[in-house]
């Protein structure tokens, strides 16, 4: 999003930070923050809500600062152009929305277009499915955000779409 800081400390997973100290993953980074006054880290939501991390405001595309809830991580993947990125591979930082969080997260379901056993792919989406419409509860339980009923329903009109087996499609 930002070229200098593109520049200067990089992008991706791994960047040439300037100062400070390297948790490894969100354990050590949540262990840092939570003993070392002043310090500033990035974890997963779930990890600062487990272990009582003080969250900031953060600058949106649309120049708005907002909190770190799950209301607005569903802003993000809601505003997201999911139908039009090739295999809905959308990457959900600095996504359009007055409520969006600017960097959030979607963890994927991959799964073959062409599938060789029809019966254990169509439990598969079933399985999938049931999470989609009966699981946000649960996901709200482990500190993770439900994806949107707008999303889950371009999901499962792609899977009607692209998920065979012999040219038969699977799903619903």
């Amino acid at each position: 999003v930002s070229d200098a800081w593109s520049g200067s400390v990089g992008a991706g997973k791994a960047v040439r930070w300037p100062a400070g100290l390297g948790g490894k993953g969100n354990e050590g980074v949540a262990a840092y923050v939570k003993r070392i006054k002043g310090s500033i880290g990035y974890v997963e939501y779930a990890f600062a809500l487990q272990n009582k991390l003080t969250t900031v405001l953060l600058r949106n595309r649309e120049g708005h600062f907002v909190p770190a809830l799950d209301k607005n991580f569903q802003a993000a993947a809601a505003g997201a152009d999911w139908e039009n990125t090739p295999g809905m591979a959308v990457v959900l930082a600095d996504q359009p929305g007055d409520e969006s969080w600017p960097i959030t997260g979607a963890s994927f379901i991959l799964m073959y277009k062409e599938q060789e056993d029809p019966a254990t792919a169509k439990e598969v989406l079933k399985f999938f499915d049931w999470c989609y419409k009966n699981g946000a509860e649960m996901a709200e339980k482990l500190y993770y955000v439900p994806i949107p009923e707008k999303v889950y329903s371009l999901v499962e009109k792609r899977w009607a779409q692209e998920i065979r087996s012999g040219g038969t499609p699977l799903w619903p």
